[in-house]
């Protein structure tokens, strides 16, 4: 059974430990989707870092979950209020949604460690997410996951989840700005 706690200061040489175990989660430190482009590739691994851990400290959400089986880190899923992720939500894919606030909830990705893919990390943390959202008063919960009918698939694609896994967890799709994303919410009112 894994455990799945909100991530902290605490948990950080933990999830050092993870994203070593892939070069690029090592590089991001789930900042590819809150920096510009040009400050993410500026900043580099160490300087993600850096940055991940501020927000760490700073935010009063927590920046995601980590998962552990046997007190060893498994996953990690990014997840908190959309207006922490400026870089997605202005994407092409998500632009053109307004009206949301921070009472709407982003899962922007997922790093389950090679060892323990297609068991249900992914899934788990997605749940737990959720529960985390609502907890925090969310009203809806987003991602914006590979679409069902993706055919190709990059490493850093998967990091955003598929279709079958928000679907599985009580998401619906909201549209399909493109023939490779979906945009999934699910009402937490």
């Amino acid at each position: 059974m894994l455990d799945i706690h909100p991530f902290d200061e605490t948990h950080i040489d933990d999830l050092t430990a993870l994203f070593a175990t892939d070069d690029t989660a090592d590089r991001c430190w789930c900042m590819w989707f809150i920096t510009t482009y040009k400050e993410f590739h500026t900043a580099g691994r160490e300087g993600n870092r850096a940055a991940f851990i501020t927000y760490t400290i700073d935010e009063p959400e927590p920046m995601g979950l980590i998962a552990y089986d046997n007190d060893q880190p498994v996953g990690w899923c990014a997840v908190g209020p959309r207006s922490r992720y400026v870089r997605a939500v202005k994407t092409p894919t998500m632009k053109r949604r307004s009206g949301d606030d921070d009472t709407v909830w982003f899962v922007p990705c997922f790093f389950v460690h090679p060892d323990h893919r297609s068991v249900g990390v992914a899934a788990t943390l997605l749940d737990a997410a959720v529960e985390l959202a609502r907890r925090a008063g969310a009203r809806a919960i987003q991602g914006f996951p590979l679409s069902g009918s993706t055919r190709r698939q990059s490493g850093s694609d998967l990091m955003t989840g598929n279709e079958t896994l928000f679907t599985s967890a009580g998401f619906d799709v909201e549209s399909r700005p493109s023939n490779k994303r979906a945009i999934m919410n699910r009402d937490l009112a």
